[in-house]
């Protein structure tokens, strides 16, 4: 499935491949790979609330700002919660800017091998092979609870209704 004119990239419209999802829509799967070449899916986040934030390339500075917020805010969210940082860029990127930016509690994962995850989750920009901005909170159960996808690929995601759903979906589960 491919949307057309969904978003821009520099001004410029780009192709998003794979669907649109949205609250209350089931969470795809994905196989991404870790800063030591380990492959991860989404089973590998069982029983966790998903903050999964999506970015062109850690190489530019909205993405670089991005990681960094979700990384400090992380903390507060506590353990329940699992803060995913996905991109294209190469894990041996991807763990040097970690180790020197002191990126401690989201995971930075790359998509770089399968194109899994902006195609099962509808980010994957066609023209460029790179992921389109957004963010997706996920329950325990693997519902979406909210979702993001940025129209200009080089603005920011809303980092409060993001964290706002994360917080909510972590009170729900305490009170249950």
């Amino acid at each position: 499935m491919e949307r057309k004119n969904r978003i821009t990239f520099l001004g410029k419209p780009v192709t998003l491949v794979g669907p649109e999802l949205k609250a209350g829509d089931k969470s795809p799967d994905f196989i991404l790979v870790d800063s030591d070449l380990n492959e991860v899916t989404l089973k590998d986040f069982n029983g966790k609330v998903k903050l999964i934030s999506v970015a062109v390339s850690i190489d530019t500075s909205v993405c670089d700002q991005q990681l960094r917020s979700f990384n400090e805010k992380a903390a507060s969210l506590g353990n329940g919660v699992a803060v995913l940082n996905v991109t294209m860029d190469l894990p041996f990127a991807l763990k040097r800017f970690c180790s020197t930016a002191g990126i401690d509690r989201a995971k930075a994962l790359s998509d770089f091998r399968y194109a899994s995850f902006g195609e099962n989750y509808g980010v994957l920009m066609k023209e460029l092979r790179f992921l389109a901005r957004a963010v997706f909170v996920v329950d325990a159960k693997d519902n979406i609870a909210y979702s993001e996808i940025v129209s200009e690929a080089t603005h920011s995601v809303n980092f409060e209704n993001a964290l706002k759903a994360a917080t909510e979906l972590i009170a729900k589960g305490k009170a249950a």
